[in-house]
């Protein structure tokens, strides 16, 4: 045999234990992957088990009726007016306890309308509509939220007129 071919023979012998030691590297980035999507799964398991129970506590409470308040008009800060009526969805907890007979009394509610829009521009009043409504809708909430339990779930608007 010559040194010539005795060379390719040593190299292809190399070359064969070289792709064993690279097929145990193969095996062992193979068991890692392996590794790591367990890991994976375990986590997600886990999420969809345990995380709902977080949820429960931020249910929206039980609808307990309506309260529908007479329409109101209020001067606006640049001039003109709102004319707005609101009906307040209370909930179960106001009408079962201590409300008189069920339900929400609104002049919390009619007074904090009158200290929101009075402040307000007719630009605001007519381009920001929406936004102006859920700041009223979460002050007013705040307002009849008692011992961290609220009375008033959601505020409707039943009138908006301006001029």
């Amino acid at each position: 045999m010559s040194t010539r071919t005795r060379d390719k023979a040593a190299k292809g012998k190399d070359d064969a234990t070289d792709g064993e030691e690279g097929g145990g590297g193969g095996r062992k980035k193979l068991l890692v992957m392996l590794v790591l999507l367990l890991v994976a799964a375990g986590a997600g398991v886990y999420f969809f088990l345990f995380a709902g129970s977080g949820e429960a506590a931020a249910e929206e409470p039980e609808h307990g009726g309506y309260t529908a308040l007479e329409p109101i008009a209020v001067n606006l800060a640049g001039g003109g007016y709102l004319k707005i009526g609101i009906t307040l969805e209370y909930t179960a907890a106001a009408a079962a306890g201590g409300h008189g007979s069920g339900g929400v009394d609104g002049s919390k509610a009619l007074d904090i309308v009158i200290a929101t829009y009075s402040q307000a521009q007719p630009a605001d009043v007519t381009g920001a509509r929406e936004a102006l409504k859920e700041s009223l809708e979460h002050q007013i909430v705040e307002a009849y939220t008692e011992d961290g339990v609220p009375m008033v779930m959601h505020v409707y608007l039943t009138e908006y007129v301006t001029q």
